[in-house]
């Protein structure tokens, strides 16, 4: 072994070698561990090279495919916080592939964890991509879809056994067949870097299904794999990006699967464990025997390291480019933008992606909180982060349930959060708007259940969010009553409707078009089994669903007079072309302030138009009307020129939903209980 050469991190394959470097600034011996397929240890060499704070090495006729761990040496003393462990085998932090998957078990973790610990894998970057590029959606396109790669294709029946569960079960011609029908632009992977489960979650007999306790920033996750993950990876990613559309990964930097003090030693802790983590300060020094838990899962990644926030930087500009994503959805991400504790507007994370030529150019969205202190910071991120918008979320559940009070909140939300991203400084995008996450209640459950039911977590029910606004409409859970299924349908497509004819980026759950249900469960991050799996005999006994979410998918993009809205009091950006926007009374006119503050009102119309040559057949005119209440409302349509005139696209009180483009040939148009209807303005030559 020669000295090889400090940068770049991780093992990098030469022509005739590979070089290694690790970071661990306070060591005093670092071992290169190399294994045969076996996972037998055939060889152990001391780094020779230290250059500053990385140690590194080159060996002569390393291959791809090799197989390498790291033992760390030094003092491991709790009062100065050095957790050196020569017994415990660590993964390299920029390993690009791990051999299998890590999985906590106690007994082979005693003594030397070998066995225990996965390998990385030394890879060489060849992949070919067969000229498929990013499809570059425009941002007022985009419609997330949030999926679990396991979980979608788990149970696809049409899929060969080995792919499904996994990167090519995504890939497959079958599922990019129902995804482009259904019409969404952009998948939104929960996460696929490499995880570990909790330890307490493993004695349960459980397991951290969704995947957020990540260990390794780099290597894709090797439970979805068949063969190479990083090849299958890519694989996903060219086939998705062929139909048009978008890879956008959750990813979690604001902890790991390492836990607090006292966690298992399995790479980060065993390198630099006061520079990795945050600890609590006492009398002005850190006390490293207590772990700063700003994420409720233990740990909290010090962002205050330089080496830590370059380590998660290369890893997001790796996904980027070699592995050709197209954004991240960050997890907790005010934990990402914490400095000396407190979150800033301003941090170095900002400004780094800021000024970066690739990741500047990806899409960001924000989870715009943590639980540390001020760890709510919605609306709070710079341009041209997109962040997840709660508010529209309890808005439209406690508006289409019957809470009153709302009207005001409700048509805020719909128009945009502009309360939250304000006009001019934030684009019309910025809200992601949803109904559901992974966390929290399906659609179905929404609609099912007014309690969380989740003793199958071994919390006895404590574990999930209390605060659902959702409703049952009289039965708990599964019914066979006509009336219960009734309501609940017709509830489905008012916050369905909601989601996607709001201004702002909407997001969906998968499953939610075809009424997957978790039984109630509000927070089933640890069941890896049906429910957290895709039924897909649902789409036969839910068509009726399916084929309503896809006809309001595609108005919605026929639609940018909503999705690409551009107010004249609105000078983010300026274009020759603008758009009106006004909220109407059923009895004619416009909502005044005491209507606004009126508790029982419920009701609402919302007027779109292009500014300016509104007789122009290319402009665009809607007329959206709500009724939140229990009584059929008599709605005063607004009077057009003559030759134009008002057709009925959306009735959410049918059971198809949209209606079958009827003119409306009166004046006054009879709004069902609790329903949504869109008018279109049309041009007819000659009337």
């Amino acid at each position: 072994m020669t000295t090889g050469v400090p940068q770049p991190l991780g093992s990098s394959l030469q022509q005739n070698g590979c070089n290694f470097s690790v970071y661990a600034p306070d060591a005093e011996k670092v071992e290169l561990c190399l294994f045969n397929e076996a996972e037998e240890e055939v060889c152990r060499l001391s780094m020779p090279g230290k250059t500053g704070a990385f140690w590194h090495g080159f060996v002569p006729g390393l291959l791809a495919g090799a197989l390498y761990g790291y033992r760390v040496h030094g003092p491991d003393n709790p009062k100065p916080g050095t957790a050196f462990d020569g017994t415990k085998l660590l993964i390299d932090p920029y390993a690009k592939e791990l051999n299998r998957p890590v999985i906590w078990h106690p007994d082979l973790y005693q003594g030397d964890s070998q066995f225990m610990v996965p390998k990385g894998v030394v890879i060489n970057d060849d992949f070919d991509w067969q000229g498929v590029s990013k499809p570059r959606i425009a941002d007022h396109e985009r419609i997330l879809y949030e999926l679990h790669v396991k979980g979608f294709t788990r149970l696809k029946s049409k899929l060969p056994k080995l792919q499904r569960g996994t990167y090519l079960g995504l890939a497959h011609a079958e599922t990019l067949k129902y995804l482009k029908s259904l019409g969404v632009t952009s998948l939104q992977l929960m996460p696929v870097a490499s995880y570990m489960s909790e330890p307490r979650l493993q004695e349960m007999g459980l397991s951290n299904f969704w995947g957020y306790n990540t260990i390794n920033f780099f290597a894709p996750d090797a439970r979805y794999a068949a063969d190479s993950p990083v090849v299958e990876f890519k694989t996903m990613v060219r086939e998705l990006h062929r139909k048009g559309i978008e890879v956008i990964l959750d990813v979690v930097f604001n902890h790991t699967a390492e836990g607090g003090v006292g966690g298992p030693t399995i790479s980060f802790r065993g390198l630099d464990n006061r520079g990795f983590y945050l600890f609590e300060h006492q009398h002005g020094e850190p006390d490293y025997e207590r772990s700063v838990n700003n994420t409720g899962c233990g740990n909290s990644v010090n962002f205050d390291n330089p080496e830590t926030l370059t380590m998660v930087l290369n890893a997001l500009r790796y996904w980027a480019t070699e592995m050709q994503v197209d954004g991240f959805r960050f997890d907790l991400a005010v934990s990402l933008a914490r400095e000396h504790g407190q979150y800033k507007h301003s941090s170095a994370f900002f400004k780094a992606i800021y000024q970066d030529p690739v990741l500047s150019e990806c899409v960001l969205i924000a989870e715009p909180w943590d639980i540390g202190e001020g760890g709510y910071q919605l609306g709070q991120f710079p341009e041209p982060w997109l962040e997840c918008n709660d508010r529209y979320r309890d808005t439209l559940r406690a508006f289409w349930r019957g809470d009153a009070g709302y009207i005001g909140d409700f048509a805020t939300r719909v128009a945009g959060s502009r309360d939250i991203f304000c006009k001019g400084v934030r684009p019309v995008n910025a809200s992601v708007n949803f109904i559901t996450y992974h966390d929290g209640f399906t659609l179905e459950d929404t609609v099912s259940y007014a309690e969380r039911h989740n003793l199958a977590n071994g919390e006895n029910n404590r574990d999930g969010h209390s605060h659902n606004l959702s409703c049952n409409h009289g039965v708990e859970g599964e019914t066979d009553k006509a009336d219960v299924l009734a309501a609940r349908q017709q509830h489905k497509r008012n916050l369905l409707a909601s989601l996607l004819l709001s201004v702002g980026t909407p997001h969906l759950l998968a499953g939610d078009e075809i009424g997957r249900t978790q039984q109630g469960n509000n927070n089933a991050y640890c069941q890896d089994n049906a429910l957290n799996w895709l039924d897909w005999r649902l789409i036969d006994e839910q068509g009726t669903l399916l084929r309503y979410v896809r006809k309001l998918i595609q108005l919605r993009k026929k639609l940018p007079i909503l999705t690409a809205l551009n107010l004249h009091d609105d000078h983010y950006w300026h274009n020759s072309y603008g758009h009106e926007l006004h909220w109407h009374k059923p009895e004619g006119g416009l909502l005044h302030e005491a209507d606004w503050h009126e508790p029982a009102n419920c009701v609402l119309g919302l007027e779109v138009f292009d500014h300016g040559n509104t007789h122009h057949p290319d402009t665009q005119r809607i007329f959206l009307m709500f009724n939140g209440s229990q009584y059929p409302i008599s709605f005063l349509l607004i009077e057009l020129p003559k030759g134009q005139y008002w057709y009925r696209t959306l009735d959410t009180a049918s059971d198809e939903g949209l209606a079958n483009n009827r003119r409306i040939r009166a004046q006054r148009y009879l709004l069902q209980p609790h329903s949504i209807s869109l008018l279109e303005r049309r041009f007819i030559n000659g009337s």
